[in-house]
């Protein structure tokens, strides 16, 4: 179900929320409070007279893992990584963040229903559920599912009493089923629908845009209905609510109206311009209306070709896209969509536009933001086919749930315009042979299927094998995973005349720590279990940023990339995934709190061609390296620029197309000897004037606190957060970029901390309790509100220092 208009987002996830879109017709529950959890193996837990008194109330969506604590014993394995190109198996902890994450779990809710409701249909949907869930109704189990990304639905029409109705879930999450934090437990919302009995299908609009100019659209509308009579009447709106055109359709297909509308000087949708239409259907039967739901849509125009590569209303477009794991750092992957859109702001402001659900089914609420933010999306089904990677991964459900999930992944998100492609898999084994290939086509028929309006693609490792089966031939868009030295030879060979950098760089990073000497390296590691932010390292399989912006930039055949990552994520803390402790990721250009790195910065220097980067590293703050030569690099969207020591030119740097790749899309002042005071960089335009400066200044000894939050003002709904970004400074303001102190957080009034977060992929200190030491200088506390109005305070306190203090506003909805 696609909701109306952006406001309605914010609305939709009230607690225990009733939508009516017609109180007649068609009614939502979201069931978010009261419910009562309990982990464990618990006999009769789904029975009505099972007593759950003692049980832990929680709301969902719920992560139970996310509260730790951190234990290497919890995810060890002897196991080679064999996506990483390993052999011979070696201790491995970290994988899956080392988070109790594995075990069964229960909830348990109740829900109440009129006479009147229980004569009609009801349907009971999960949009998430971690993992391999077992329904029941009043004691009775109305069905199961196995895969833990998967939206899926149950009809509980026969199963629903009047009165009051109690819900139980069985969840089993098992060892060694992930590779990566997968969460645990009911992660994204679960809804009720009360509907008439002839009513419109669930997921059973779709709509499409087959025709696009400046001056007229052809808005194609499918409605599937579980009747055989009646009509249908869809009226189209605006961005605005004005109704632009009605039409009625009574010719019915099998269950199926199809009307076709035109719309006279379409607005666009695109990344630039993310305006969406609503399309209102109406389902009438006798002359009585019986149903009505509203999709939002956007009119795009979408094309992939051997001359042009990708077109978006016919213009040619590169995928500036990032791949992005589901879990939201210290939340977990509990949905919020006040976090989701933090991360999709961070990375529009990168220049970000596209985004790759990796490796699974993306949130409603993430494709709803895509839609109104303007990013393009390629959605993604599995990590696993077949053949398994992780030994109790989804190769033991692919025979019987594949196409299923497949089905509803696309009849639940294919309204969405920023959906421009499908993915039916990542890296999976089956690249190799001809089972593979079978397999491959297969689920690329489901897909076109369900959406023939999209094409869809694979994540492929094995250049070379898909080369020579014929896996890669097949494929609608021939995406590559790394591997860039056979871009050249999968061009030549590969029929479709484009490639796409499915996942690209895996550069390996830590925010604000640097390694000297300063050079290029594999698989590096070091004694603190960090990377350096020079960002000159990455992993086995991998490379350097440059190495994919040479190919985006000089063959017109190569139609964009997705980088792994944009976010770190919880899990895969390659290169030390034999370390402890080490807990997370290093690949994301921001980090775990949602605090960009250094590389962020060299990403944006190319994508956001609006705005200005003129960016400085490392800090200037190496007391110890007096006398010693200290390199300096900035990311900048300028050609060249002049670097200062305390007022002592390092010379003019430009920018070099031919050479070092480094050379050519940064700034390098590699003999630097560092001394303490200010660093100073002045940026020349095309005609060598001075047009831009930044300086960075060395800091003495932390004095006091800073906070400052990406929203003073939030919703008293008792879900909004207000992420608050906390620093220190020296006597003089000057930030302190090493600065590890202990720090205590305080919220009082109309909120509640809800989590912090420093972004160190090696803490074991766990996000919920209100301390944390800093890392590289600095933490993010999480603000939440309550359903009250009203002032909120944060304070943060640490030994030694002055107290920050930030006071917020929590107000009532729209």
């Amino acid at each position: 179900m696609i909701i109306s208009n952006f406001k309605s987002i914010a609305i939709l996830f009230l607690s225990v929320l009733s939508l009516s879109f017609q109180a007649q017709t068609r009614k939502v529950i979201t069931l978010k409070e009261n419910w009562k959890f309990q982990k464990g193996i618990i006999e009769n837990a789904q029975n009505i007279t099972f007593d759950d008194a003692k049980w832990q109330k929680v709301s969902v969506p719920h992560d139970w893992a996310i509260y730790g604590p951190f234990d290497k014993e919890i995810d060890k394995q002897n196991v080679a990584i064999t996506q990483n190109g390993e052999k011979i198996p070696t201790e491995k902890t970290g994988r899956t963040g080392s988070l109790p994450h594995i075990g069964t779990a229960w909830y348990r809710n109740e829900f109440s229903l009129s006479t009147i409701e229980t004569s009609k249909k009801i349907m009971l949907l999960f949009e998430g559920a971690m993992s391999e869930p077992e329904v029941f109704i009043n004691g009775k189990k109305v069905g199961e599912w196995k895969y833990g990304y998967s939206y899926f639905y149950f009809d509980i029409s026969e199963n629903i009493i009047e009165g009051k109705n109690t819900i139980a879930v069985k969840l089993t999450n098992k060892e060694f089923a992930s590779r990566w934090y997968p969460g645990a437990g009911l992660y994204r919302n679960v809804r009720l629908i009360i509907k008439n009995q002839e009513s419109i299908a669930q997921w059973g609009t779709f709509i499409t845009t087959p025709f696009v100019t400046d001056s007229l659209a052809k808005i194609n509308i499918k409605t599937r209905i579980n009747s055989d009579k009646g009509f249908v009447k869809t009226t189209i709106f605006d961005a605005e609510g004005k109704t632009l055109i009605s039409k009625e359709s009574s010719t019915i297909f099998g269950h199926e109206f199809e009307q076709n509308i035109p719309l006279e000087n379409p607005t666009l949708w695109s990344p630039e311009t993310p305006y969406l239409y609503t399309a209102k259907t109406e389902y009438f039967v006798n002359n009585k209306l019986s149903d009505e739901i509203t999709t939002r849509f956007g009119v795009r125009k979408i094309e992939f070709t051997r001359e042009k590569g990708f077109v978006l209303n016919g213009e040619i477009t590169k995928f500036k896209g990032v791949c992005l794991h589901h879990d939201l750092g210290p939340l977990g992957t509990a949905i919020n969509i006040a976090a989701l859109k933090r991360q999709m702001i961070i990375l529009k402001d990168m220049g970000v536009n596209a985004i790759r659900s990796s490796h699974n089914m993306p949130s409603f609420e993430q494709l709803e933001l895509a839609d109104d933010m303007g990013f393009l999306f390629l959605a993604e089904s599995f990590d696993e086919w077949k053949k398994p990677k992780v030994e109790n991964g989804y190769n033991r459900f692919f025979d019987e749930y594949a196409e299923k999930d497949i089905v509803n992944l696309v009849r639940a998100t294919r309204n969405h315009p920023s959906i421009v492609m499908w993915s039916s898999g990542n890296e999976v084994p089956d690249q190799w042979g001809t089972e593979g290939v079978k397999r491959a086509k297969w689920l690329q028929d489901i897909f076109h299927t369900e959406d023939p309006t999209r094409p869809v693609t694979v994540g492929m490792d094995q250049v070379k094998a898909v080369m020579e089966s014929g896996f890669g031939a097949i494929m609608d868009i021939p995406g590559l995973n790394y591997r860039v030295h056979l871009y050249e030879e999968a061009y030549e060979k590969f029929p479709q005349g484009f490639i796409l950098g499915s996942e690209t760089a895996s550069t390996v990073s830590s925010r604000g720590i640097y390694k000297f000497p300063v050079e290029k390296g594999s698989m590096k590691q070091y004694d603190d279990f960090q990377s350096s932010s020079y960002d000159l390292e990455y992993c086995s399989w991998s490379n350097l940023p440059e190495d994919d912006f040479i190919l985006q930039d000089d063959k017109p055949w190569v139609i964009g990339e997705f980088v792994w990552t944009g976010f770190d994520y919880l899990g895969e803390p390659t290169p030390y995934d034999e370390k402890w402790p080490s807990r997370s990721s290093y690949f994301g250009m921001i980090d775990l709190a949602g605090i960009p790195k250094d590389r962020y910065y060299l990403y944006r220097s190319r994508w956001n061609t609006k705005a200005e980067t003129l960016h400085i590293l490392p800090h200037w703050n190496w007391e110890g390296r007096e006398g010693e030569k200290t390199p300096v690099f900035v990311y900048t969207n300028y050609e060249s620029a002049e670097l200062f020591v305390n007022g002592k030119s390092q010379g003019i740097q430009k920018k070099i197309k031919n050479g070092n790749p480094q050379e050519r899309y940064r700034l390098l002042w590699n003999d630097v000897i560092y001394e303490p005071g200010i660093l100073k960089v002045v940026a020349f335009d095309k005609n060598g004037k001075a047009i831009a400066e930044k300086e960075m200044k060395t800091a003495g000894k932390p004095h006091k606190i800073v906070l400052e939050t990406d929203r003073k003002t939030i919703k008293s709904n008792g879900e909004d957060l207000s992420f608050v970004t906390v620093s220190v400074v020296d006597k003089n303001g000057i930030p302190c970029p090493t600065a590890t102190n202990q720090l205590q957080f305080e919220v009082t009034g109309k909120g509640t901390f809800r989590a912090a977060c420093n972004g160190d992929a090696t803490s074991l200190e766990l996000f919920h309790l209100p301390t944390m030491k800093l890392f590289s200088g600095k933490l993010v506390v999480l603000v939440k509100s309550t359903k009250e109005a009203g002032k909120i305070e944060l304070k943060v306190s640490g030994k030694g220092l002055k107290k920050g203090i930030i006071e917020l506003e929590a107000v009532l909805n729209d």
